[in-house]
């Protein structure tokens, strides 16, 4: 009977790639010409094989720290639970809920936990469950578990460096924080990198909540003063929502006497007056990846923790020049 090796040296592959083919592993990128030789071969050799879905013995949990309604006024979270349910549907896998508040899930068959948004006291609870853990959207460096998150300090150096190439002399931030005593990574390497460029003073720099209503108040304390930045960079959409309107309530053209930078790329963004620029973040594949990645975890035993950052692009409208 012939062997994955076998099949592995006349295809020209490894044996994992050959074991993950013949297993019909939906995870693997492979070009179809060579999953076909692999198959052919396999068949050439009379390899016995049973296919399998390898998913389909998989039930994951997805924990998140913040309440259901979180998901209205943000789309960037509700992008991640999106793509969380599409790749565990798309790999056979059941799948269950908890939000904040909610009573702790306790079930023997978890093979895999997601914790999205930043929860160390969550990992402790999930490790009750399974030790294959998944973090989103947040790194804990002192675990030792995978992560999928956006790279927030190349973000925002990446905003900083657009204005200061627009020859911006004045630039202010308007964000928010999870919790009180935490300053956000947006802030924290705004107001670092922003000073080293000479183009950031921490009176330009307001923090409420992330939210509409709390951009408009930030935004009118701001514009109540006798001068303010000449652009904006903000920590995410909902808030620039609130922003926008204080501005056009108080008659200040934009881009040409104020510019704006926003976070996340939410529906709405296009559709606000004027449409606005902001970072997309690709939040729904932070999702999938943290799907993937407790698959495969969970299939090859692997030890050594991953992490991932997803990329991210500037989607210039009517609020920059």
């Amino acid at each position: 009977m012939a062997t994955l090796k076998e099949i592995a040296e006349k295809a020209g592959v490894s044996i994992s790639t050959v074991s993950r083919v013949l297993n019909d592993d939906k995870t693997l990128s492979v070009k179809d010409d060579t999953r076909h030789r692999i198959l052919e071969i396999a068949e050439q050799l009379h390899y016995h094989f049973a296919k399998s879905k390898v998913d389909a013995t998989h039930s994951f949990l997805a924990i998140y720290n913040y309440g259901r309604e979180i998901e209205v006024d943000d789309p960037y979270y509700l992008s991640i639970r999106h793509g969380i349910e599409m790749q565990c549907d798309k790999l056979d896998i059941s799948l269950s809920h908890q939000f904040q508040g909610e009573p702790f899930i306790h079930r023997n068959n978890i093979t895999g936990v997601i914790i999205v948004g930043d929860g160390k006291q969550t990992i402790i609870k999930a490790k009750e469950l399974t030790d294959n853990i998944c973090l989103v959207d947040f790194r804990d460096e002192k675990s030792n578990y995978d992560s999928v998150s956006v790279n927030l300090h190349q973000l925002t150096r990446s905003i900083v460096d657009f204005f200061h190439a627009q020859n911006y002399q004045r630039v202010g931030f308007i964000g928010g924080y999870d919790e009180i005593d935490q300053i956000d990574t947006r802030e924290s390497t705004f107001c670092l990198y922003g000073k080293h460029l000479n183009i950031v003073d921490n009176e330009d720099v307001y923090r409420g909540e992330f939210t509409s209503l709390s951009g408009y108040k930030l935004a009118c304390e701001m514009l109540s003063k006798p001068n303010y930045p000449q652009a904006l960079f903000i920590a995410n959409d909902s808030i620039a929502v609130g922003v926008l309107r204080a501005i056009n309530e108080k008659g200040i053209k934009v881009p040409d006497e104020i510019a704006l930078i926003s976070v996340n790329d939410i529906p709405s963004a296009k559709f606000t007056s004027p449409p606005l620029s902001t970072v997309k973040i690709h939040s729904g594949m932070m999702g999938a990846q943290a799907v993937n990645m407790l698959v495969e975890k969970h299939r090859d035993g692997r030890e050594l923790p991953l992490y991932a950052n997803v990329n991210f692009e500037l989607i210039q409208r009517d609020t920059t020049r």
